[in-house]
């Protein structure tokens, strides 16, 4: 069955009709694919995150800015039987390839057939699947990864052992012969060069990490790039470095832990001095304004490690922000699009009638 085709049977599925047919892309027509990974990491419950951010209201949010909303559910990732560690270090490797590999055909399917793809998940190392499945339709795209962490630890630097923190690796081609092929990950190929991603918010950077950013050249804005330049002047890099040859799709990949753990306490690696309120908001509004954006991922939401509902609520209610701002809330006011006012067409009450009411 074809990627087309395969998701044009999701999307009868979840209209509960066989007489649907894949629409066409309106203004913003909106795919969102729950991924439920855990697998990535040692730490349970962000497989719970797709619900938190589904029940802190994503769906009327999006509906309310006039977005056209297919929400596909979440996918199912079976768990392989004896997934040994790789190395003797890096956890469930065929699990998480394989859910990887269910995600980019999703994704690819859901961009190819005219919509913008939002995938919640789940930790970071979804972002393998969902970009390379982007990037089978659009080979040029660009990304913008904004979180607390680099994520480019190789399989043969991480310390941890966890996948979600190596998923750049996987996707960068200079990093190709640094990179085993990992058991469940023979189906991929890098499709991203250096020059095609850019970090906003780092500040929690492992030292293989830090050299691969400095020896590759990547480009990266730490939080004292933010403190020193401005958001507005880091933005305005982003896209001159992205943008500033040719325009081309951008994915935005942002990592809940970007921000303060103050603002976001229900995740897995909270690090102080995260983003603002107003520098997320910020990033996903000129996101939005390029007109350019075509998949988002929000991951690392994770309901389990949070002390209370309420930094749940929290947690998840900024996510549906970010997300939401992407395609077209603001700041201003989050309105459908007004052309018009009206003008009187004929009074109420004649003038006679004024007089004797009177």
């Amino acid at each position: 069955m074809s990627l087309r085709s395969n998701f044009a049977r999701l999307l009868k599925k979840q209209a509960g009709s066989s007489s649907l047919k894949v629409p066409k892309r309106p203004a913003h027509s909106v795919a969102v694919v729950g991924a439920p990974f855990s697998r990535g990491q040692k730490k349970g419950g962000v497989d719970h995150g797709p619900a938190a951010i589904r029940n802190a209201g994503l769906a009327a949010k999006l509906s309310g800015l006039g977005c056209q909303l297919c929400d596909l559910g979440d996918l199912n990732f079976p768990q392989v039987p004896n997934d040994e560690l790789y190395n003797k270090l890096v956890r469930y490797p065929r699990t998480v390839g394989l859910a990887c590999q269910v995600l980019a055909d999703t994704v690819n399917g859901a961009v190819a057939s005219g919509h913008n793809c939002v995938t919640i998940g789940g930790d970071h190392s979804l972002a393998v699947g969902s970009i390379s499945g982007h990037a089978r339709h659009y080979p040029h795209l660009c990304v913008i990864w904004v979180d607390a962490h680099a994520d480019v630890n190789t399989p043969l630097t991480t310390s941890s052992g966890n996948l979600h923190g190596q998923p750049v690796s996987f996707l960068l081609r200079e990093l190709q012969d640094k990179v085993p092929v990992l058991p469940g990950f023979s189906w991929l190929k890098p499709c991203l060069s250096r020059s095609d991603i850019v970090y906003i918010g780092l500040r929690d950077v492992d030292p293989a990490e830090h050299y691969i950013l400095k020896n590759y050249d990547i480009q990266y804005f730490s939080m004292r790039d933010i403190d020193r330049l401005g958001i507005h002047k880091v933005m305005e890099r982003t896209f001159e470095h992205l943008l500033g040859r040719v325009q081309r799709p951008i994915h935005l990949s942002f990592d809940i832990d970007a921000f303060d753990p103050t603002l976001a306490p229900a995740t897995g690696t909270p690090v102080r001095g995260g983003l603002t309120y107003r520098e997320g908001m910020y990033i996903s509004e000129e996101i939005h304004n390029t007109g350019l954006l075509s998949a988002v991922d929000l991951v690392e939401v994770n309901p389990l490690l949070a002390a209370s509902q309420q930094e749940v609520n929290a947690t998840a209610h900024l996510a549906v922000d970010v997300i939401a701002t992407c395609f077209g809330q603001t700041r201003e006011g989050a309105h459908l699009v007004f052309d018009e006012l009206p003008t009187p067409s004929s009074p109420d009450e004649s003038d006679s009638e004024e007089q004797i009411r009177m």
